[in-house]
């Protein structure tokens, strides 16, 4: 049934790479399901048959679809089917989006879908770059132009060796998480979190990747003789160059002088009356010009920008290559929040609150990834006036979901683990102002509202990016980018860390790849960056972590208790603990392994829940002694609770070495009480004893005061009631 089903295999860190083309999705462009040990994808590419109208760029979506069935699960929530992919499943389409669109030809116009379907997923066989190779192989299969192949390998750093995409258990202890894609000749993309990881070892890891990256793209080469199909022909979308020219030679200066500022408003305010000029000179000649103006001064910004970049080594703002924008940072910002800080680099501005709550406010992730919960969340926020546009808000798209994400990978090396800081964390970026680099300002904003909520991180981390312009073989980085030197520019090179090392890097290029020099170049300009940016801005703002958390932030007290008190704690249908919650206002969380985290503005509270607690899973030890008090009295002898919620009685033979005939004669409800614990019956009852506390010629204290002595009392026989003692 299937006359064109083939497989090809190949062996990718020990484990079988399998390629099965001709068998599914045959009405896409370009197919194939790919194995990798247990983890299966189905890749599919499609094409429009003609071009989009009225756009100036490539309509690319890339689309990695997480099905709960391939890890045996069932959606939660009412509708029981997977609804908005998961954070996750965002990030890794931008993955696999950056390194395949610099590819596609320049003038291509037509709509490109890559879908991405987990049909099966074993996490020690990467989904991700199991999906990478996917829609590269689908891609180059397939009759849509495009440039490549490229290839993906995940690289960790496990006991100070690089792994080749390690296993779910080694990238638990991994100082690394590194995603690298690349083509025969250059690396197109990197994505990395670490552990602080130096230079030289993230460049070392990223040079081993792209040995392995050429193996497999030489394979994919393979596959493309055998099952290849010829790539359709299209409609150049590209400018009329006769046209652009005239243009340019009409309105250079004039755009010289405009671009000439490192005021993002006047810059935007000296083009107005240029384009204008622009469709009064050419309208009649071209009458397609006001259509097209959007591209028009993009290109020929672009040109200029790059021209004076290579040919001169001047930046729009007037910069040197290796300076950086005015810099500005502050804590404690905003009074009542829990820590807020400010980070302003140029007219880039991010305002970052930082929020503590209980762990039980973590949030839980619904995916395939075996990661149920995470304590830290970075949200980051990009209104339209940070950029002067007037336009409503939105619920947050990819972008902002990326550089938030990317933040959050920057900070997580360095907080306190759970033990030393039982608190979940959510910062949120406000970008107030955006002209480049608002990500890595994040980074900074965020460590700063950290250290004012009195986080204690390990290290302070800072945020910088450093961007490319090319020509042929010529080459320069310039560090700390602004928002036009990115427009048309062909890197961003985003880089965080601390002073020891990069803790994460999220690398765009809308080149065909970078060459070794250029990455050595880019990390070690980053690396001086922050340092900078660390010891002469952050630090001076705010030197240290504050010493306590905020005042209006939760109090936290952790302690542990053996899993089978769990339910006595928990009570029968959650009555105990929700008693205790009601007494003392604290907010408390279980944790299956006997972990309990309890929560209160007010510390007494969080004390008091605490001490109930504690009283709760209490073991007395037979023989040792406790500070009690009466609480109530019956003819046979006084119960007293020695420690919170545990009671005993103390029989009236063990009140007092002498003979007691009355309770009352030895102590009232109410009163203080030393008890020696003398263990449980067989009906379940605490015993407790008195008199074994009291030396043996001291009389008891009397039940009106302190010392006082008893009335004479006869040594008659007293006849007890058996079935009393029995109670």
């Amino acid at each position: 049934m299937f006359e064109n089903y083939k497989t090809f295999s190949y062996t990718l860190a020990g484990r079988e790479l399998v390629i099965e083309t001709g068998k599914m999705a045959g009405l896409a462009n370009g197919s194939c399901l790919v194995r990798y040990g247990d983890t299966v994808i189905l890749a599919s590419a499609t094409a429009s048959k003609a071009p989009r109208d009225g756009i100036d760029f490539l309509p690319l979506s890339v689309d990695f679809e997480e099905r709960l069935y391939s890890v045996g699960r069932i959606p939660g929530g009412y509708l029981k089917r997977e609804g908005r992919p998961s954070e996750k499943a965002i990030l890794t389409s931008r993955v696999i989006d950056r390194p395949i669109r610099p590819l596609f030809p320049k003038d291509l116009r037509n709509d490109v879908s890559i879908n991405l379907t987990v049909l099966a997923c074993n996490n020690d066989n990467s989904p991700e770059i199991a999906a990478m190779i996917g829609a590269s192989i689908a891609l180059s299969i397939s009759d849509i132009p495009w440039n490549g192949p490229i290839a993906g390998v995940f690289v960790g750093l496990v006991d100070g060796e690089f792994v080749i995409n390690p296993t779910y258990e080694q990238k638990e202890k991994s100082a690394l998480e590194l995603t690298v894609a690349g083509s025969h000749k250059k690396v197109v993309m990197i994505e990395a979190g670490a552990k602080e990881v130096s230079d030289e070892d993230m460049f070392n890891a990223i040079m081993l990747a792209h040995e392995e990256i050429k193996k497999l793209c030489s394979f994919i080469d393979s596959i493309v003789a055998e099952v290849g199909k010829p790539k359709f022909e299209y409609p150049s979308c590209e400018l009329d160059h006769d046209m652009f020219d005239e243009v340019f030679a009409f309105c250079e200066k004039d755009v010289m002088f405009a671009l000439d500022t490192d005021d993002k408003t006047i810059r935007d305010a000296r083009m107005v009356p240029i384009q204008d000029a622009i469709v009064e000179k050419f309208s009649e000649k071209y009458p397609e010009i006001g259509a097209i103006m959007g591209e028009l001064i993009y290109k020929i910004q672009k040109k200029i920008v790059r021209r004076w970049l290579l040919d001169d080594g001047k930046r729009v703002d007037g910069r040197r290559l290796d300076e950086i924008r005015p810099l500005a940072a502050e804590a404690a910002v905003l009074p009542r929040v829990h820590g807020s800080g400010m980070f302003t680099r140029g007219q880039t501005q991010v305002l970052t609150i930082c929020t503590l709550g209980t762990i039980g406010e973590a949030q839980m992730l619904d995916g395939i990834d075996p990661e149920e919960s995470k304590r830290y969340m970075h949200h980051y926020n990009m209104p339209g006036f940070s950029t002067g546009e007037a336009k409503p808000s939105r619920s947050p798209g990819r972008r902002e979901i990326g550089h938030g994400a990317l933040a959050e990978r920057s900070l997580v090396p360095v907080l306190p683990s759970v033990d030393e800081f039982p608190y979940a964390i959510r910062c949120v970026s406000e970008v107030i102002s955006s002209n480049g680099s608002t990500s890595q300002a994040s980074v900074c904003g965020s460590t700063l509202a950290l250290m004012d909520a009195g986080v204690p991180i390990k290290a302070p981390v800072a945020g910088i990016s450093c961007g490319l312009i090319t020509e042929g073989e010529r080459w320069m980085t310039m560090i700390d980018i602004q928002g036009l030197e990115d427009f048309y520019g062909d890197m961003d090179f985003k880089v965080a860390g601390t002073h020891k090392g990069i803790t994460s890097i999220q690398m765009d290029l809308k080149i065909d790849g970078l060459t070794p020099e250029i990455i050595k170049s880019a990390l070690e300009t980053t690396h001086r960056g922050r340092d900078y940016i660390i010891d002469d801005i952050m630090l001076k703002a705010i030197p240290a972590p504050r010493e306590e958390v905020s005042p209006f932030a939760p109090k936290m007290i952790t302690m542990h208790i053996d899993t089978d008190k769990i339910r006595e704690v928990i009570g029968t249908g959650g009555k105990v603990i929700q008693k205790i919650v009601a007494d003392t206002g604290a907010k408390i969380d279980i944790e299956d392994d006997g972990t309990i985290y309890i929560a209160a503005v007010n510390r007494d509270s969080a004390i008091a829940a605490e001490e109930i607690i504690k009283g709760i899973v209490f073991e007395p030890e037979v023989g040792a002694i406790y500070e009690g008090k009466v609480t109530r009295i019956i003819p046979i002898g006084a119960f007293v609770e020695f420690a919170p919620g545990k009671e005993g009685l103390v029989h009236i033979s063990k009140l007092a070495h002498s003979r007691v005939e009355k309770v009352e004669d030895v102590c009232n409800v109410g009163d203080a009480m030393k008890v020696k614990f003398l263990g449980v019956d067989e009906k379940g009852r605490m015993n407790l004893s008195h008199k074994d506390t009291l030396p043996r010629e001291e009389k008891p204290a009397s039940a009106e005061g302190e010392g006082e002595k008893k009335p004479f009392r006869s040594r008659t026989p007293f006849r007890r009631n058996r079935e009393n003692d029995n109670q």
